[in-house]
């Protein structure tokens, strides 16, 4: 909630669908990934929400459990606070 009033529009989108107890971010890197990634990945999965999606996502979700990837960002025991990054349009391709 704190980081709320920080956000862009586009980094707003990532509340379009409810969260989880997983997710494309965190099958993609967790914390290992820059907030900048993180919104992207979100916003992805947000434009292309769907059963085989979230089916791919929970398999995914165990195999991550099992290796233990991404759980630390380097530096940091979880993930640095996030500060804001200003406005951030994402390109128009499918990435």
């Amino acid at each position: 909630m704190q980081y709320l009033p920080l956000y862009s529009e586009y980094q707003a989108r990532r509340h379009e669908v409810k969260p989880g107890i997983t997710g494309w971010t965190q099958v993609n890197g967790r914390n290992a990934l820059t907030w900048e990634e993180k919104f992207d990945l979100d916003i992805w999965y947000v434009d292309h929400k769907g059963f085989v999606l979230d089916m791919k996502i929970l398999l995914m979700t165990v195999v991550k459990i099992i290796k233990k990837e991404g759980i630390a960002a380097e530096g940091s025991e979880t993930m640095p606070e996030f500060k804001g990054s200003g406005i951030r349009v994402r390109e128009t391709s499918d990435g």
